[in-house]
């Protein structure tokens, strides 16, 4: 038996690109929506309340099977340490062997924003030119790489709660750091990631067929959305998952329109001309269908190498 691989964060950083995992994302999200996937929701034990949470992800795709073990760490921010740590377990599915150990953080970082471009490539107007970002954190920063894979943005703006951060984020980015209301207002995607417990992001602010990504405030109490945004069309990565977890959704009871792999798989559309948001919490299946990916990349890379 051979001892299971080990991928460090920065192995994962020099093998993975968005360009192939915007299309992972959508193949892995029809599955998950065709119910060829086993995976229970996210187990989160409240370490510190508010303060410090680890969640425990388990899942099997017909292809891959293992588990993720990720610590959501409120109290990292400012502190030079990231607020979100993971490490993943592959496992083979034909005999349970394990295959590998993958750091699971920026596989986190990218398949969040990876999915949210995939969504927004179905939801957001093909020309859409002014991105909005609220928030200027990993996500921020992922959401508009992944997202300038798909859209040539002639404006991206960046609020923060903290302006110096967006400041940077905006020199860093070519962006332009700008009043919250002013970041939104006329943006045709706008991509908000806080840790915000009341909302930040109000529907007012939208125009009309703008679409909106929403990956922060992953607690049942917390909200970076109002009710206004809220009532606009809703895609979800899963259902059940964001019953449990978006405080956005539990405490605003919107209506969910359809899961993000139902569009991809088109047994359900939504009108184009509609204003629409999609929030996601992160499901183990993106998780583990990349550590899949990368594993048998260089599984495949490796015996290319041999053969010549």
């Amino acid at each position: 038996m051979m001892a299971p691989m080990i991928l460090t964060e920065e192995d994962v950083e020099s093998r993975l690109e968005y360009a192939d995992l915007i299309p992972l994302m959508r193949a892995t999200m029809a599955q998950f929506s065709r119910g060829e996937a086993i995976q229970p929701e996210r187990q989160m034990l409240p370490i510190e309340p508010e303060r410090r949470y680890l969640g425990v992800m388990p899942a099997a795709l017909p292809h891959a099977m293992g588990a993720k073990l990720v610590t959501f760490y409120p109290k990292n921010a400012n502190t030079g340490v990231h607020t979100h740590n993971a490490m993943i377990a592959l496992l083979d599915v034909e005999n349970g062997l394990p295959l590998a150990f993958v750091g699971g953080r920026l596989i986190t970082e990218m398949r969040t924003a990876a999915l949210s471009a995939a969504v927004s490539s179905v939801l957001a107007k093909p020309d859409s030119k002014v991105l909005g970002i609220v928030g200027s954190g990993v996500q921020a920063n992922a959401h508009l790489k992944a997202l300038k894979h798909l859209f040539q943005f002639s404006e991206v703006r960046v609020w923060s709660p903290n302006k110096a951060h967006a400041d940077a984020f905006a020199e860093q980015n070519d962006a332009t750091s700008l009043p919250l209301q002013d970041t939104v207002i006329d943006a045709d995607i706008v991509v908000v990631a806080t840790n915000s417990k009341e909302p930040v992001l109000r529907g007012s602010w939208l125009k009309k067929g703008a679409h909106v990504n929403s990956v922060g405030s992953p607690r049942p109490n917390w909200r970076e959305l109002d009710d206004d945004v809220m009532r606009n069309e809703l895609v979800v990565d899963s259902r059940s998952a964001v019953l449990l977890e978006a405080g956005d959704v539990i405490l605003s009871n919107a209506r969910i329109s359809a899961e993000a792999g139902e569009l991809f798989s088109g047994k359900l559309s939504i009108a184009p001309s509609n204003t629409t948001l999609f929030k996601s919490v992160g499901l183990a299946v993106q998780d583990i269908a990349t550590a899949r990916f990368l594993y048998d990349k260089i599984v495949n890379s490796h015996v290319d190498a041999r053969d010549t």
